[in-house]
């Protein structure tokens, strides 16, 4: 199981009591899933940046959870067909081990460092950088 962050816009002309509905019928899905929620957060109603079939404003809610990735993609089908929400995006918060940051981590060969090495005896003057440039 992941951690993952859930923000939903949802339209501002409705009543606090579909408000809560609406966030009931989403948290429910997260649960019916095999999931765990750790927090709701009501954020409240804010400005758009820009127009959304409408609306200017939207009221925001934060939801953090713990499911499998599996069933996420199966969560965001349902708030697409929702009427409620404007708009959602789920992020995973935590990376599990043996991301690509991991993998930075690794240490370089033994015989790259020797390949990477500068000839200190190699001397150019301008003529031979010259030539140099002329080929290429």
């Amino acid at each position: 199981m992941r951690r993952y962050e859930l923000m939903l816009l949802l339209r501002p002309d409705l009543e606090d009591d579909k408000l809560q509905s609406a966030v009931e019928k989403v948290t429910r899905a997260v649960v019916n899933a095999g999931g765990a929620l750790t927090k709701v957060s009501p954020w409240g109603k804010r400005r758009l940046a820009y127009e959304i079939q409408h609306f200017r404003e939207a009221s925001y809610f934060l939801i953090h959870f713990d499911i499998a990735p599996a069933a996420v993609r199966e969560i965001e089908r349902g708030l697409l067909i929702s009427e409620e929400i404007l708009r959602h995006m789920v992020i995973l918060l935590e990376e599990p081990a043996g991301t690509p940051e991991d993998e930075a981590a690794i240490p370089m060969p033994e015989e790259l460092p020797d390949l990477l090495e500068v000839d200190d005896d190699l001397e150019l003057d301008a003529e031979d950088l010259a030539d140099v440039a002329a080929e290429a």
